[in-house]
């Protein structure tokens, strides 16, 4: 614990509890948002790297010559192997994740991620075996799963409420950038038959972990991390870099002030006692509760699953093979690189619109137009799949349909996951909602391949029937389930759910503070003295 004592005061009114925002803020805010692109560049690469004419005939010992071109083709437990295993180790990774930032901090655990990522991806260039190069993509899951769950809450606890929603969408981003990089390099080299075509788009994901380590380094911890730790005079120092204010700004005390209120506010409903009791917490509190942890974690946990629900991996992870499969494309490396570059163009979009309409807003009317075009794309498909004219529109629909997701489910399912917790929690509801995007990221990656794969079951464009009837429960999911978060304080969005129900919450107001009703007024509380006040 820091020795001395932190100035805590109350806000005059709900409005004044946050600093403006800075440009300063707001860039060291952003540049978190990094992380995305080496968590979308190692999920999309690997599409075009199973399609390239030598890692077939290495993997398979095929020559192309000599087999149809139905037949030169990965086989689909193959696919499913190297493509799953990775989301193996993020749910790994991701719930080991939690532990870490609670111990050691935000930071310490994201550069963990990314050097632990660094030896997987070391193992994978290095590889000429099916063995290497699927305990590369393993351990390199560790990494990513450690990044992707710490990160968004590591942007959710720094960024400033206006822009809150902006800046982790920035995240999202940052995947789709990662995506269209992977694409134009799989396009680069796939015509190349030597190792370099495959071992150079696995090499180049080390760039963006040295990148992201590096700045993140430079970064501040979260304050809130501080404030779990009772560390006051560590927390409104970072608090003061973020919000580019002066230590002894009211701003900074203000905030500061709710910060630690909702945290005694926390431990005094659910007192932390030992290691097993921080998981068990996330699963406290009775399911008719809406504001309970059992329902949080079920509202974080669910939401992962339904982003991975509406299918989008599909196309991102086998479109380039589900292409080719289609017998019409001739060029399946374009197509793929025109629909990530679709991904990359839509997202910003929510930058804006998240912030302008709300979470809620766009999650309901997002699902909605993923499921129309879905059920088009199938309908087309099993009508006249075989028409060049009719592939042609269902590769329209299926970029329409990336735009729906892109910017609105893309961005908002990781925006909401950062906002619902409490603190005493934040870390582990974060990485179990992580975990669980990547749970089901590993499901659908292992049993896609069997659905469509020519040698299994051969559903093609049969299979959007599927993800439409998938994303018509995303749909209903978010009339019912999904709260209103734009524009308050993490702490505020606490209140708002003990307050309101997810169809109200839109009209919720706060009419209060934590400080407040904690009487944490115009007092100098040392580190010291507020541990021993604790339940």
């Amino acid at each position: 614990m820091a020795g001395g004592g932190a100035t805590l005061t109350q806000a005059v009114t709900v409005d004044r509890i946050e600093a403006p925002v800075t440009l300063k803020a707001y860039m060291m805010c952003a540049f978190a948002a990094f992380g995305g692109i080496f968590f979308g560049y190692d999920s999309g690469y690997i599409s075009g790297v199973m399609g390239m004419d030598f890692v077939v005939h290495m993997l398979t010992g095929l020559d192309k010559d000599a087999v149809s071109s139905d037949a030169f083709v990965l086989p689909a437990w193959k696919k499913s192997l190297i493509t799953s295993i990775l989301s193996a180790g993020t749910f790994f990774g991701a719930l080991i994740a939690g532990d870490l930032a609670d111990y050691f901090g935000r930071r310490f655990t994201i550069i963990s991620g990314c050097s632990v990522f660094i030896i997987g991806v070391i193992l994978q260039t290095a590889s000429s075996s099916l063995g290497l190069l699927v305990a590369g993509r393993l351990v390199a899951g560790f990494g990513v799963g450690f990044v992707s769950a710490i990160i968004i809450l590591y942007m959710s606890e720094i960024a400033p409420r206006r822009v809150r929603g902006a800046l982790v969408s920035g995240y999202q981003f940052c995947v789709t950038i990662g995506l269209l990089l992977a694409s134009c390099v799989d396009y680069g080299t796939e015509k190349r038959q030597d190792s370099g075509s495959y071992r150079i788009p696995i090499a180049l994901q080390m760039a963006w972990a040295l990148i992201l380590a590096s700045g993140i380094f430079l970064l501040p911890e979260s304050p809130r991390y501080y404030v779990k730790k009772d560390r006051l005079d560590d927390a409104a120092a970072v608090l003061a870099r973020l919000r580019g204010q002066p230590r002894d700004s009211e701003y900074v005390q203000q905030e500061l002030t709710e910060i630690v209120a909702n945290h005694e506010y926390e431990n005094q409903l659910i007192p932390q006692r030992g290691y097993l009791q921080s998981w068990l917490h996330c699963f406290s509190g009775s399911l008719r509760n809406p504001s309970s942890n059992l329902r949080r974690t079920i509202l974080g946990t669910s939401m992962q699953m339904m982003q991975q629900w509406t299918g989008i991996n599909f196309i991102f992870y086998f479109g380039t093979t589900f292409f080719q499969e289609l017998g019409t494309i001739q060029n399946s490396f374009l197509i793929s690189l025109i629909t990530t570059l679709v991904n990359v163009c839509s997202t910003p979009i929510s930058f804006w619109s998240i912030e302008k309409f709300g979470r809620r807003a766009l999650m309901i009317y997002g699902a909605l137009g993923m499921l129309v075009c879905e059920f088009i794309i199938a309908i087309i498909g099993v009508t006249d799949g075989g028409n060049q004219s009719a592939v042609k529109a269902m590769i329209s629909f299926i970029c329409i349909y990336i735009f729906f997701f892109a910017s609105t489910w893309g961005p908002g399912a990781w925006v909401i996951i950062g906002e619902i917790f409490p603190l005493p929690i934040r870390s582990h509801g974060v990485a179990l909602s992580t975990a669980s995007n990547w749970l089901w990221n590993c499901i659908i990656s292992v049993i896609t391949p069997y659905m469509v794969g020519t040698d299994e079951g051969n559903l093609g464009a049969r299979v959007f029937f599927i993800w439409g009837a998938l994303c018509s429960c995303c749909f209903v999911y978010s009339y019912f389930l999904i709260y209103e978060t734009k524009g308050l304080t993490l702490e505020q969005v606490d209140k708002m759910m003990e307050e309101c129900s997810p169809r109200t919450s839109a009209k919720w107001k706060p009419s209060t503070t934590f400080a407040a009703e904690m009487g944490l007024s115009e007092k100098k509380v040392d580190a010291v003295s507020l541990q021993e006040e604790k339940v």
